[in-house]
């Protein structure tokens, strides 16, 4: 499937949700209904999306800062790129880790290639979540730094116009 090979139901799904699933018990079924088809078929429809990279994904984007979460820090860490994975994996499954990657260095300038994203109350929360980390990854640390968000991004998906 291409972008170009949306039907008009596609279309219209992707429209329904483009600005987030409805926030009920039952969204799928909430979104089928402005449609005008049943609950499984959003299901398999954005399941095909996802499949051929026309969705990247479907999840939750939160505020952190409605949730109190007014600190954030994207923590940085060059490690060897032979545990890059299994390490990423580790940090990944820690609860206060909202996401978690693998990018390339750029180097001589940028070192890094272990990217996590923490969240917290305070700044020294956030060092708190920094250091656990960095206790996590030991000896495997070559270098390592922590950027701090300075103001809030709007995250947008898929849009679809006229």
């Amino acid at each position: 499937m291409t972008v170009t090979s949306l039907d008009a139901l596609d279309r219209a799904i992707v429209a329904a949700t483009q600005s987030g699933l409805p926030l009920t018990p039952t969204p799928y079924a909430d979104v089928a209904a402005a449609v005008g088809c049943d609950e499984a078929e959003v299901i398999t429809r954005l399941g095909r999306m996802l499949e051929a990279g026309v969705v990247r994904r479907i999840g939750a984007v939160p505020n952190h800062y409605r949730l109190g979460l007014s600190h954030n820090g994207m923590t940085v860490w060059d490690v060897d790129d032979a545990e890059v994975d299994r390490l990423g994996a580790l940090i990944g499954a820690l609860d206060f880790v909202t996401h978690c990657y693998r990018r390339p260095r750029a180097l001589p300038d940028w070192p890094y290639n272990l990217f996590a994203m923490v969240h917290g109350r305070s700044r020294d929360e956030v060092e708190a979540k920094r250091a656990e980390i960095a206790d996590l990854l030991g000896p495997a640390i070559r270098a390592a730094d922590i950027l701090y968000s300075t103001r809030i991004l709007k995250k947008t998906g898929l849009r679809i116009t006229g």
